[in-house]
């Protein structure tokens, strides 16, 4: 029986602490940045009408899409049909430096 791994959460404060280390700064100063670099992606991304692309070079590309209306969903519980209205969906494409890294086999990672 296969083992399964843990899974590493990163959060808001680990990528600061990173952040301060790459450009040298103190870490209170880099947290208002990356605080401010997250609310605007947020901001971008919430007030899509109904669509947008956040392009960040060498990191990928945030979307915001439409999804379709779905008239004859089923709830799985049930089994009842119900109707399923037309919303936004995130999307993350990574960015072609980051697949090139992605790509590298888990075993040579090990």
């Amino acid at each position: 029986m296969e083992e399964k791994s843990q899974k590493m959460t990163i959060t808001k404060k680990d990528v600061s602490k990173r952040t301060a280390r790459i450009v040298g700064e103190k870490i209170y100063l880099t947290e208002k940045v990356v605080d401010g670099v997250f609310q605007a992606l947020r901001e971008f991304m919430s007030e899509a009408n109904p669509e947008v692309r956040i392009e960040i070079r060498d990191f990928g590309v945030f979307e915001v899409k439409k999804t379709k209306p779905k008239p004859k969903a089923r709830n799985p519980k049930t089994g009842d049909i119900i109707y399923v209205p037309a919303r936004r969906k995130t999307h993350f494409k990574a960015g072609k430096l980051l697949k090139e890294v992605l790509k590298t086999p888990l075993d040579e990672l090990e």
